[in-house]
């Protein structure tokens, strides 16, 4: 199985970049762009390993069989390092970190590769700082960063990077990819896949936690229960207290098995107390745990947003005879029944009042006042 086994959909993208991994001197600095949940961070994992695969066969780089494809794949890899940020945006001191890194020589690979998963994070003043790094790159030093579109990297960056444009993978594709890797029933995964709009990383979720699929559940089912304000109330309240939980159990289970990794990776004994060096790097852990927690909690705000959407979504279609499936497929008597009980012009104000709750969801209003304004609009 190769390391491009769990990128559903993007077979053009799978062949430019195996083509590029088998170059002999591949372009310096790549640009990953593509609609959330389209697998950027995944294809240019990928693409790291390709680059560093051991097959002496240029043709075949990117077996996914070979040490360097395991170890870049698991995130052990020595030549390859990610920058990752729990903050809004990255500040000038960790790119500067990250630049000088870059100078050093590959230890064992071909390539020392540098992936930057959010690129759109950074400050103007920041992005200066990595224009210099990959207007003059070190000779065996190769860039990726990741956005959710060219136009949110500033164009003296993105002139200098080769793009690889990633597309919405289809439903088919996606719960194919959970049942062969994650292991779903065809129908599990099929539901999944569908809720989640082909979003990879929320499709696995769907279909690996109950939990998780009850929650969305509840809040697709929202707008046939408001009745009144003080429905509209407790709606707002509910869905917050909802999107706390989703954060907690998606960083739980990220939390400890990180704790255990690294516990495994320092080899601490089971029993007793630990070494004053390993308690040093198990605080730094938890601090940056405790640092993640606040962005968990205002993406999982957004994702209930996502999911309200789709009813709204739904209906418009239903209301316009729109041909296309429609994302809350098992919904479908309630939600024509909801049509017909309203306007699109209705349906269009709703989805006009989700979309400004999730702007001010973005700045510092308070969670739930602002929800209390939209489920209020949603009557």
């Amino acid at each position: 199985m190769s390391v491009w086994s769990d990128l559903p959909g993007q077979t053009a993208v799978m062949e430019q970049l195996s083509r590029a991994a088998a170059a002999e001197r591949p372009n310096h600095a790549w640009l990953f762009t593509g609609p959330p949940g389209s697998g950027r961070s995944n294809a240019a994992r990928s693409f790291a390993a390709a680059l560093l695969c051991e097959q002496p066969d240029p043709a075949a780089r990117g077996c996914g069989e070979c040490h360097a494809c395991h170890t870049v794949l698991g995130g052990t890899n020595a030549d390859v390092s990610a920058m990752v940020t729990e903050n809004v945006s990255f500040t000038i001191r960790e790119v500067r970190d990250w630049v000088t890194k870059a100078q050093d020589k590959p230890s064992s690979g071909r390539w020392r590769v540098i992936i930057i998963e959010d690129a759109d994070r950074m400050a103007e003043r920041t992005t200066n700082v990595l224009l210099k790094a990959i207007e003059e790159p070190p000779p065996r030093t190769i860039w990726l960063l990741c956005a959710p579109s060219p136009a949110d990297v500033l164009v003296t960056i993105r002139s200098r990077c080769r793009p690889v444009g990633l597309r919405i993978p289809p439903v088919g594709d996606v719960a194919e990819l959970l049942v062969r890797r994650d292991g779903a029933t065809p129908e599990l995964a099929e539901f999944a896949a569908r809720v989640s709009q082909s979003h990879i990383g929320v499709a696995r979720r769907l279909a690996a936690n109950e939990d998780a699929r009850s929650r969305r559940d509840t809040i697709v089912r929202l707008p046939l229960r408001l009745r009144g304000v003080s429905d509209a109330v407790m709606a707002a309240g509910e869905l917050v207290e909802i999107s706390n939980a989703d954060a907690a159990a998606a960083s739980e289970q990220r939390n400890a098995a990180e704790r255990e990794a690294l516990l495994h990776t320092l080899g601490a004994p089971e029993k007793g107390t630990l070494p004053p060096a390993m308690r040093s790097q198990l605080k730094q852990l938890e601090d940056e745990q405790k640092r993640r927690a606040k962005r968990s909690v205002s993406d999982s705000l957004d994702r209930v947003m996502i999911d309200l959407t789709t009813f709204y979504r739904d209906v418009l279609a239903l209301q316009l005879g729109a041909s296309s499936d429609l994302v809350n497929e098992y919904l479908r008597p309630e939600l024509t029944s909801y049509a017909e009980q309203s306007t699109p012009e209705k349906t269009l104000q709703r989805l006009d009042a989700i979309a400004q709750t999730r702007k001010r969801l973005s700045t510092n209003v308070a969670p739930v006042l602002a929800m209390e304004a939209m489920a209020v609009s949603l009557l």
